[in-house]
């Protein structure tokens, strides 16, 4: 699919269209393929019957890429963890042993708890959601406090707090980016943009904050009222991503409920998984890195299983299929906003958003421009990596011709990548946060915007003020 040369303002319709669709139906796989259609519609210049053809095209030509493919397979595969640490007795006992010491027994602490494991499962933004709400949903039902809140700390600690460690899948991916641009040593300049990224930084403080004084407002207030009062973790009308069959999975009769068979399958994928990233496959995908530590957290799961005697081979491999088929709704929702990436790629979305970047600033305001610029590329395309991608090789040129502070811009455009990411309805971080805690997508979306746009209206203000003083 060849970029079209001269993008427009109708580039914006298809991410406009999800978002629009989203809002007033409560449907993302209907807003999807909503998109993706007007989107091809658009590039073939309205013939209906042809656009239709290249829809199925493009979604099926996301299975070409071996990186999107990886990305589908190890998203699915973390179900099949999911629910062989909660049939074996791994995520009760983990649950029993945190109330035992005191974790679980507040409201406070089991959010806490949930924002800790953020920061020690930093190694993909999915896998942490994911690791994260299997872990602690238990002890936010238990406690009654609303899945959107679970949702929006689980987001708020994916992205944001991957982006800020260096040595995982997104230090990598930006390092090589910078080095595609011309930068000699492209992971030592992006840690010297870490002190100057804002937004992650105070998108996880100001997550700390809401946790720690119980200052919640806005639609997150009425969630939590609503929990109060009514007792119900989530809306009436909410359409969760995935099913209480599968949030709500029994262990299996007769066996010892022990934490460490929750603990080390993914102790294990935490730990081997920056080893296959910097040492077994450098030169390769984070992709390839991500999907080995899974399989290797799985194999790890069959070991001890069977040394207890929990599950017999064939039993584990058909738990570990019907774990993989849980997430389908997640494997196609992938599917799509890849899908979506490439239609807004060939539209040239991004390259039109980016244009207005050249436009009408001074030196001094380039970093709040380049924020607002990322932000805007980042929500409307869903993606964070495609939008630096795009920015990066067009950031830099303006940056040097403008003189403009350098880490502090560069900061500017990584943290525009994560605020749109973050809170884009499309984008796949935000969906797995949604499906990692069982919640309503379009309630997830509706209830952190307001604490994402207060964290944005804080990172932009420091970046106009600090451009006119660097």
């Amino acid at each position: 699919m060849q970029p079209l040369t001269n993008p427009d303002v109708m580039s914006l319709i298809p991410p406009a269209l999800i978002i629009l669709i989203a809002l007033l139906t409560r449907h993302i796989f209907i807003a999807l393929a909503a998109g993706l259609y007007s989107g091809c519609l658009i590039y073939l210049g309205g013939n209906p019957l042809t656009a239709m053809e290249m829809t199925l095209d493009t979604l099926v030509n996301v299975l070409k890429s071996p990186s999107n493919t990886m990305v589908i397979i190890f998203s699915a595969l973390v179900g099949s963890l999911i629910i062989v640490t909660q049939k074996s007795g791994g995520v009760s006992g983990f649950v029993n042993r945190l109330t035992k010491t005191g974790i679980g027994k507040t409201r406070k602490s089991a959010q806490m708890f949930s924002f800790f494991i953020g920061f020690v499962v930093f190694i993909e933004s999915s896998i942490t959601s994911l690791v994260a709400g299997s872990a602690t949903r238990p002890l936010f039902d238990r406690l009654k406090i609303s899945r959107e809140k679970l949702a929006y700390i689980l987001d708020s600690t994916a992205a944001p707090i991957c982006i800020l460690i260096p040595i995982n899948a997104w230090g990598g991916y930006i390092a090589s980016k910078l080095n595609d641009a011309g930068i000699k040593d492209g992971l030592s300049v992006f840690i010297k943009t870490i002190p100057f990224n804002f937004y992650p930084i105070l998108a996880v403080l100001f997550c700390l904050f809401i946790i720690l004084k119980k200052k919640d407002f806005g639609p997150m207030a009425a969630a939590e009222k609503r929990v109060k009062d009514k007792g119900l973790i989530s809306n009436k009308s909410s359409i969760p991503l995935i099913s209480d069959e599968i949030t709500t999975i029994e262990p299996k009769q007769g066996i010892k409920h022990r934490a460490i068979n929750m603990i080390l399958p993914i102790l294990v994928m935490i730990v081997s998984m920056p080893i296959f990233l910097f040492v077994v496959f450098p030169e390769t995908s984070s992709s390839k890195s991500v999907l080995f530590a899974v399989l290797l957290a799985l194999f790890t799961a069959y070991i001890i299983y069977r040394i207890q005697n929990i599950f017999k081979t064939g039993e584990f491999v058909r738990l570990a299929i019907k774990g993989a088929g849980d997430l389908i709704s997640l494997s196609l929702i992938l599917m799509f906003a890849f899908a979506i990436g490439d239609i807004c790629k060939a539209l040239g979305t991004g390259t039109y958003l980016a244009q207005a970047a050249k436009l009408g600033f001074g030196r001094e305001l380039i970093p709040a421009a380049l924020f607002i610029i990322t932000s805007l590329m980042a929500f409307a395309t869903g993606t964070s990596w495609g939008t630096w991608g795009i920015m990066i090789p067009i950031a830099l040129p303006i940056i040097s011709a403008m003189d403009a502070n350098f880490t502090l811009s560069l900061g500017a455009v990584l943290g525009g990548g994560i605020f749109g990411d973050h809170c884009s309805p499309i984008s796949d971080t935000t969906v797995v946060a949604s499906l990692a805690s069982a919640s309503d997508h379009i309630d997830h979306v509706r209830t952190q915007l307001p604490y994402a746009l207060t964290v944005a209206g804080i990172t932009f203000t420091a970046y106009a003020a600090l451009g006119f003083v660097l």
